[in-house]
């Protein structure tokens, strides 16, 4: 079966930094921070545009 394909666009991978003590931000935070292992773990592809 193949991997689901995940392209994560710039401002995702500043998520961790912005300020977590709004809901919506920490919850956007973990998402990514789960969708980042499962990249490394080999669950998800990464794809990704060399324009970024």
């Amino acid at each position: 079966m193949p991997k689901i394909k995940v392209y994560l666009d710039n401002c995702t991978y500043n998520r961790p930094f912005d300020d977590q003590n709004q809901i919506k931000i920490r919850l956007e935070t973990e998402a990514k921070l789960f969708i980042q292992q499962s990249i490394i773990a080999g669950s998800y592809e990464l794809v990704w545009s060399y324009i970024l």
